[in-house]
């Protein structure tokens, strides 16, 4: 690691400079938008070169991806904790979809990413290997028998993406006029959770 930059701060090891450059992006999509955001000011924010960016992340893609899986985690912490009340797989499946649609638009890096027509960034990151294993983990935590409900973890994972999938369409093409919340729970109910 380099001991020049860092604003006179050096980080201690290497993922330390990772999560600094991380929160440095994350600064910047929310001050200058999604699609202003450079490498550049990224490394500006930082107090560190482009070049010492570009060890950590290939490209502004690869940036902007991790801050989405870093916002994701988050996010996945707090859903777990609000829908702790759900014990059954067709809550679990419901509820997670609808929580998605209420809340993700309003998160600062996730939602951003929603508002400024990043869905196909977002969609690739959501559906990805990384992001299915950390939906899977999310549905593990909530107070389903998955184990006594028939559910490994191979099981798990294509429960997550689909769950994935299916808030990836309410989300990109929203019924008009919109559909209430009991209205969305009663079409997942019928549709899905059959």
């Amino acid at each position: 690691m380099r001991t020049r930059g860092w604003q006179g701060d050096l980080p201690q090891s290497a993922d330390e400079a990772r999560d600094r450059i991380l929160q440095a992006a994350t600064r910047c999509v929310e001050r200058f938008g999604l699609r202003k955001t450079r490498l550049g000011d990224v490394a500006e924010e930082a107090g560190v070169t482009r070049q010492t960016v570009y060890r950590y992340f290939s490209s502004v893609h690869d940036m902007l991806a991790a801050v989405a899986a870093a916002g994701a985690g988050d996010f996945l912490d707090r859903m777990g904790e609000e829908l702790g009340w759900v014990e059954t797989v067709d809550d679990a499946i419901t509820e997670t979809i609808l929580y998605c649609l209420r809340r993700l638009p309003e998160e600062p890096a996730l939602g951003l990413m929603l508002r400024e027509g990043e869905g196909e960034l977002f969609t690739r990151e959501a559906t990805s290997s990384g992001a299915v294993a950390l939906g899977a983990e999310m549905l593990r935590r909530l107070n389903v028998d998955w184990n006594g409900e028939g559910y490994d973890s191979t099981a798990m994972e294509g429960l997550a993406e689909l769950v994935m999938r299916i808030w990836l369409s309410f989300q990109l093409y929203p019924n008009h006029p919109p559909r209430s919340d009991d209205e969305l729970r009663t079409f997942i109910r019928t549709w899905v959770c059959r």
